[in-house]
């Protein structure tokens, strides 16, 4: 009989716990769905109609979050979103937590130090390089530094850059679980230009 040195079960033991921490703190996630929609026009007349609550003005260098918290009545969240004039980088994040209320709130920061990433300034119109800051290509996401004092949080859609100023750009992605979504408009990367951002998020069951 062959005998395992205590060297090496040591090593199993730690991989061990380790593939099974990751099982419980990632559970499965569903991919979202995307598709375009070229009634841009429309669609913001729409929103200009249904009030002031789904136009944004994204500063130059800001990231705006809305964070839109699972309903007890839903079962999958949609999203719909076109700029004026100019793209606007977008992504997606499942924040682990439970919302006081269903209310859709809006953060802005002047860069995404929100959720503290580690990112290099980046030129609008400046052609993607791939590497960590890039929004064009989503290398930023992978330079993210997890907070143990934050809830945990999962990429649902890494943050592009979208043409959403010629078309409408929507999603939709069944809920995981109970939590918040974020739903990421990244303009960090433009100098000088704001950008006026049209939305509109709502649920089904």
């Amino acid at each position: 009989m062959h005998h395992l040195s205590l060297t090496l079960l040591i090593k199993l033991f730690r991989l061990t716990n380790s593939l099974t921490f990751t099982f419980f703190a990632n559970p499965a996630i569903s991919p979202a769905s995307l598709w375009n929609r070229q009634d841009i026009n429309e669609f913001k007349q729409n929103i200009k109609k249904d009030g002031s609550e789904g136009i944004i003005k994204v500063g130059h260098g800001e990231t705006v979050t809305v964070r839109v918290p699972t309903h007890e009545n839903g079962s999958c969240l949609f999203w719909e979103f076109a700029t004026d004039h100019y793209d606007i980088g977008f992504g997606v994040y499942f924040e682990w937590t439970v919302a006081d209320s269903n209310q859709v709130s809006v953060h802005v920061s002047e860069s995404d130090d929100e959720e503290d990433y580690d990112e290099a300034a980046e030129a609008e119109g400046a052609p993607a390089t791939g590497g960590p800051g890039d929004v064009e290509s989503g290398g930023r996401i992978q330079t993210r530094r997890d907070d143990p004092n934050k809830p945990r949080q999962d990429e649902i859609i890494p943050v592009y850059r979208r043409d959403c100023h010629e078309e409408v750009y929507a999603g939709s992605h069944r809920y995981p679980g109970r939590g918040v979504y974020l739903l990421k408009f990244d303009n960090s990367y433009s100098l000088w230009r704001s950008k006026t951002l049209y939305y509109r998020v709502y649920y089904s069951k």
